[in-house]
């Protein structure tokens, strides 16, 4: 008689071969390396996109350029009565070093899948990709009406929640046995 295997148990993990775990692992790295160097650019006006002169720690806003700038979409008005705002400025600070953080380390990635998508789909709003044309009539530069980059980060950063990216040169598994994180599932 036939001794019949019992299937192993499903655990929150899913198992993945080491190379898919390490092409991973780099794209949560370098995705967070994004998301830092924004974050460090505008705080400290490293002179990419953001002047010296301009830096969030010298008085500088962060949202003030882009928000102010909005010159098309059903938020226009709303994104230029945000611009320069300090709770703007924080928030979206705090993400960027937020997300950044948590990709680079490999922690909390259901967290920053869901800060990465509500930052990216307000981004994608304010650029409004359906636009061939800006307010002003001026071509909106727009290359795809749907997709752009915004919408790629954002499905990346669910790829890697939903995949435990963190798993491969991160931090997830220390982070997922401290007691607080294994007591809320969404910090995971």
């Amino acid at each position: 008689m036939a001794v019949q295997q019992q299937p192993e148990a499903v655990t929150s993990e899913r198992a993945t071969s080491p190379v898919v775990g390490q092409v991973l692992a780099a794209v949560r790295v370098i995705t967070g390396l994004v998301f830092l160097w924004a974050f460090l650019d505008k705080a400290f006006g490293l002179g990419y996109s953001t002047p010296g002169s301009g830096a969030w720690i010298d008085g500088g806003s962060p949202t003030e350029g882009f928000l102010g700038n909005v010159a098309v979409g059903p938020l226009e008005s709303t994104f230029h009565s945000w611009a320069g705002d300090a709770w703007a400025d924080w928030l979206f600070m705090l993400g960027l070093l937020g997300i950044g953080l948590a990709l680079v380390l490999g922690v909390a990635l259901r967290l920053a899948a869901l800060g990465t998508t509500v930052m990216m789909a307000l981004m994608w709003i304010a650029e409004w990709p359906p636009a061939k044309h800006l307010s002003d009539g001026s071509p909106s530069m727009s290359s795809n009406p749907l997709v752009d980059y915004h919408v790629i980060y954002a499905a990346v950063a669910v790829a890697l929640a939903v995949t435990h990216a963190g798993n491969t040169w991160g931090l997830a598994r220390t982070w997922t046995r401290l007691p607080f994180v294994r007591d809320h599932r969404t910090l995971q």
